[in-house]
């Protein structure tokens, strides 16, 4: 199942980072062993197949790797990215100049096994709590550089983003709390600094914190390492103090035999770094067809 309305990459951001690793990968010679060994004028058809189960994320970068080297090579993706395939599956075809295909291979793989590994990890994730309301989602803990990309991955599994950035939303935690003098002084002072379409969530370590939080009315309140009954009571409090108003998000031993319990205490999200930080890369790999 794809995923309903994924976010779209912008066209030069992909190109630029795409256009970086080939760069990289090319060096100062470009690539010796393919221009020594075909000719400049020889085609070839290639195929992208997955080796086993899981989530596609990364066409858009995968396409871009090739169309950079040749603009006339023809790039067919078989699905789209959010999709669930099978071992075996044929995801992409693509042909026309043989030194151009081979020459972005590394590049647009590293980004499809990447890609879809975190889309694949999180889809693992999203089953495990499907039958709750609970949602899972990344954190800030991605490859610097890769951020906008690995968050779209999420997305493709059926995860949900976190905030992007320390510039797009508010989220105070332990440290910001210590030093500003307290819970309800710092959602004060940080709801009286921005503007009213910035959202403010405060994270918490005590129950006793998470009451102190809702007098200042936060729009989210993030559970930090707390029990499973400790959340449940937390889910508790917020429905009668607040009447549900605050979303809540439960952070901390998020792991894949954990996530179920946590989701059925009632918490809005859950938060991880696994999916993005821990996640296996998906085996894809590419066939060439002489034409």
């Amino acid at each position: 199942m794809t995923p309903a309305r994924l976010p779209e990459l912008p066209l030069l951001m992909v190109e630029d980072a795409v256009r970086a690793a080939l760069l990289e990968d090319l060096g100062r010679a470009g690539d010796i062993t393919t221009n020594a060994t075909i000719g400049p004028d020889a085609t070839a058809s290639a195929v992208l197949s997955v080796r086993e189960a899981g989530v596609i994320a990364g066409l858009p970068l995968a396409a871009s790797a090739f169309r950079l080297l040749d603009p006339s090579l023809r790039f067919e993706a078989q699905v789209a990215d959010g999709a669930h395939v099978g071992a075996g599956t044929l995801i992409v075809e693509v042909s026309g100049n043989a030194r151009a295909i081979l020459s972005a291979e590394r590049v647009a793989l590293n980004y499809l096994m990447h890609m879809s590994g975190i889309a694949s990890y999180t889809a693992r994730f999203a089953s495990e709590i499907a039958h709750t309301n609970a949602r899972v989602t990344c954190t800030r803990k991605t490859i610097p550089g890769h951020r906008a990309f690995e968050k779209y991955a999420v997305r493709c599994g059926g995860g949900s983003n976190h905030r992007y950035g320390l510039d797009d939303a508010i989220l105070i935690k332990d440290n910001h709390i210590a030093v500003s003098g307290g819970v309800a002084k710092a959602i004060e002072a940080a709801r009286a600094y921005v503007g009213h379409l910035v959202n403010l969530e405060v994270e918490v370590d005590t129950l006793d914190q998470m009451r102190e939080a809702l007098t200042a009315a936060p729009d989210a309140i993030l559970l930090d390492n707390m029990t499973n009954d400790e959340l449940r009571e937390a889910v508790a409090i917020n429905a009668s103090d607040n009447e549900g108003r605050v979303k809540l998000e439960a952070s901390g031993n998020v792991a894949l035999d954990t996530i179920r319990a946590i989701a059925e205490t009632g918490v809005d999200y859950i938060s991880t770094s696994k999916i993005t930080m821990a996640a296996p890369t998906l085996d894809i790999g590419l066939d060439i067809r002489m034409q």
